[in-house]
């Protein structure tokens, strides 16, 4: 059977039994200690500056460490360790019964730069408001930390064996910087993290419109990452005698040639099986229109009205964006040099050069190079032919207990195979072979992402409920 068929099948079992009898293992008990245990390392982490430009990671992941020898965690189960002194990632182990070959827990420490003044809320102070939490990882992804962290802790002091050793790693450089900690581990200290699957809290969940749960999203691929840089030179000149040939306007215009041009419509076996289950939701228009982009061939009038919703658009093209701008060496001078970053998100079956090669074409300037940028700050004129990863196939012990736990706290919701539109650490499980799936229980509303951006926060609610799921889905994938 195909990837693709096998994905198909998930999204038919989980309609199928969505309003099913749920197992008795699978009852779902919240926990008011293990709430506030997530809430207050959720804080901790949150009041931690992990930036690549300023903070540390070690900070964070020694913290942990200590919260974890707090729980009974004996020291040759804690590993505090990475390339240098800001960058360390902790791993810890919860040993069981060696009935199966461990699962890998993975989540990012790092955060994403953020400025006191862009922000109305100071975004390294844990702030609770009118519903919500507020904070630079609130939402990417402290929050995932804080609930993998309680859950563990929560089993260590119930006396839990599960029928394979949990390892929980939590890791540097996912959002940038030069020392990705779970590529790190995987190459230094493989048999700390060595698993049979990973489950990744950097993505999925479930999917609301104005408060009403939509769907659960299970990221079963993600989008390949990639850098690119325009540099646009001048001689320059004295700024009273002004050229058309400025290197700011040049960039300018190139930049504008990028955000106007649109990749081809594409979908994999991954988005195409969660189209088809979309079909089983959707109404009025959208139900028309995402039956149009399935046909062969695709309805481009369809997918010209998706595409205007910033998910749909993403999960159907390979996406480039300006993020970072600098240029000019005085105010009274023209500018002799002027330069972008433009950060593309790449579907897989294309690699970095192929679209370095597109760049190339759209800006159509010979004065205009795209360069590749890589994550050590490297420049350099290809990109490699690396692609994103290739699904990996349904596992019955993390969907079995998916189902049961959905269908309890989420009863008539479907779960659907997703493409996370971003990317993830998974790169790294996956390619090392280990399948990888990102499975989170918390809500989220589909207009109001706001991770990576000013303000970010998560709804306080969906975080408390996301610690329920979470010990009651890792339970039941480890009593099996």
């Amino acid at each position: 059977m195909g990837l693709g068929k096998s994905w198909a099948l998930i999204i038919c079992l989980f309609f199928s039994v969505s309003r099913g009898v749920v197992r008795a293992e699978a009852a779902v008990q919240p926990d008011e200690a293990t709430r506030r245990l997530a809430h207050d390392i959720y804080k901790q982490l949150i009041e931690i500056n992990t930036t690549d430009s300023v903070g540390s990671v070690t900070a964070a992941a020694e913290a942990m460490a200590q919260r974890f020898r707090e729980a009974g965690f004996s020291e040759s189960d804690i590993h505090v360790l990475g390339p240098n002194d800001r960058k360390k990632n902790v791993v810890v182990r919860l040993h069981g019964s060696g009935k199966h070959k461990p699962v890998l827990l993975i989540g990012h420490l790092d955060v994403v730069e953020a400025r006191r003044e862009d922000w109305t809320t100071d975004p390294f102070k844990f702030v609770e408001q009118e519903g919500y939490f507020y904070g630079r990882g609130t939402s990417d992804m402290k929050d995932g930390d804080a609930i993998m962290s309680a859950t563990l802790i929560r089993m260590k002091k119930e006396g839990y064996v599960p029928s394979r050793d949990i390892i929980l790693a939590m890791t540097a450089d996912e959002e940038g910087g030069t020392a990705n900690g779970v590529d790190w581990l995987i190459k230094n200290h493989r048999e700390l993290i060595d698993a049979e699957f990973v489950l990744n809290h950097d993505g999925g969940g479930i999917l609301a419109e104005h408060g009403k749960a939509l769907l659960m999203e299970i990221d079963a691929t993600e989008k390949l990452y990639a850098d690119y840089v325009l540099t646009a030179r001048n001689p320059g000149g004295h700024s009273s005698l002004p050229r058309p040939d400025n290197a700011i306007y040049e960039l300018a215009a190139d930049l504008t040639r990028i955000a106007n041009y649109q990749f081809p419509f594409e979908l994999n076996n991954i988005t195409r099986a969660y189209y088809e289950g979309q079909l089983k939701i959707a109404t009025g228009q959208r139900a028309s229109d995402v039956a149009a982009i399935l046909k062969n061939p695709p309805d481009l009038e369809a997918v010209a009205r998706l595409s205007k919703d910033p998910i749909d658009n993403s999960t159907m093209h390979t996406t480039c964006v300006a993020t970072r701008l600098s240029g000019g060496h005085a105010n009274n001078a023209l500018p002799q040099t002027a330069q972008a970053n433009v950060n593309c998100r790449i579907l897989p079956g294309h690699s970095l050069e192929e679209i370095r090669l597109t760049l190339d074409k759209i800006v159509a300037d010979p004065k205009m190079g795209v360069q590749f940028l890589e994550n050590t700050g490297k420049i350099m004129d290809h990109g490699s032919d690396r692609h994103s990863f290739v699904p990996p196939a349904p596992r019955k012990e993390v969907f079995d207990a998916l189902r049961d736990v959905l269908a309890q706290m989420w009863p008539g919701v479907p779960a659907f195979p997703t493409m996370s539109t971003g990317a993830s650490d998974a790169v790294y499980t996956n390619a090392a072979g280990m399948p990888t799936y990102a499975v989170s229980g918390e809500q989220y509303e589909r207009d109001d992402i706001r991770a990576h951006g000013k303000d970010e926060r998560n709804s306080v609610e969906a975080f408390y409920r996301g610690v329920d799921f979470y010990y009651a889905f890792l339970k039941n994938v480890t009593q099996q």
